[in-house]
This record gives structure tokens, sequence and C-alpha cells, in this order.
């Protein structure tokens, strides 16, 4: 998968979130439902509530672009 790093998001844009504060490898694939200048709504879309975080809260993330897919 091709990625960007800490791209500005928008509503619609697939992400790869840190789950975890520690060490390791714990991420969730997550789409952005709103993207506003201090927070973020994310939908983890497996059935279970989407979740608000503050911009500030989103430290690493990588953002899917189809573009580079085919590449």
């Amino acid at each position: 998968m091709n990625t960007m790093l800490m791209e500005e998001l928008n509503a619609g844009d697939v992400i790869e979130v840190k789950t975890a504060a520690h060490d390791g490898d714990d991420t969730m694939t997550v789409l952005v439902l709103l993207a506003t200048d201090e927070f973020v709504i994310l939908d983890p879309c497996n059935e279970s509530t989407p979740f608000v975080l503050k911009n500030s809260e989103l430290v690493e993330y990588r953002k899917f672009d189809a573009a580079f897919a085919n590449a």
C-alpha cells in the first residue's frame, strides 16, 4: 500500500491510525467522516460507533492515496 504521512485530512479519506501509546504495531484503518481545523470524526467501519478526536490527539497516521495504488 502506498501512503502519504501527515497530509491534510478531508472527509472520505481512508487513514491508518496508531491505537496505542506504547511501542508496537497496533493500528486501525478508519474512514474520515468529517475533518475540521480542530477535530476529526472517524468511522472504524466495524459496526462500532464513530468517534471524535482532536487534531492534536491524532499524532501519527498514514493516509491511503488511491492515485498511487496502481503505481
